[in-house]
């Protein structure tokens, strides 16, 4: 089933394949003008981390069979507690990095994924993402990243 609109809730496969809805607390972390530049996050005057991607950014898990398109980044974790502790301790990544949201593919169909960055691997030379609500945010794939449409950014 497709979202309309995206909000800022994400449908995300655990390990068992199944899937679940969260909805991170807080608001979007990024803004427009940050895209396609190194995204830095602060904390007061002093840059605390450089994330390894940015909005539009095509993205592929390094272990699971999923890949898609970056359309907000958290500086650190912003989901719950129990989604946490729902990872295998051997496999649960450091909550004091990146989490990318994503719209996700794999070859059952479309979702929303929610990513450490130390589990993203850049994947832009396999092509566009598939899912359907690429074209509610961006203009298009340019063959590296997705273009922001203006307007197709907003703040929650």
């Amino acid at each position: 089933m497709r979202n309309s609109g995206l909000e800022k809730r994400a449908i995300v496969p655990d390990l068992l394949g199944e899937a679940r809805w969260f909805r991170p607390p807080g608001r979007w972390n990024c803004a427009p003008y940050l895209l396609h530049t190194p995204m830095r996050f602060f904390l007061g005057d002093q840059a605390v981390r450089e994330a390894r991607f940015t909005i539009g950014d095509v993205v592929r898990h390094r272990l699971f069979p999923f890949r898609g398109v970056i359309f907000d980044v958290d500086p650190t974790f912003a989901n719950t507690e129990e989604w946490w502790l729902s990872i295998p301790e051997d496999l649960r990544p450091t909550k004091d990095q990146p989490f990318y949201h994503l719209l996700a593919e794999n070859e059952i169909g479309y979702y929303e994924a929610y990513v450490s960055e130390q589990n993203l691997l850049p994947d832009a030379m396999n092509g566009a993402v598939g899912h359907p609500d690429t074209m509610d945010l961006f203009h298009g794939f340019d063959g590296e990243r997705y273009t922001l449409k203006p307007g197709g950014y907003e703040t929650h």
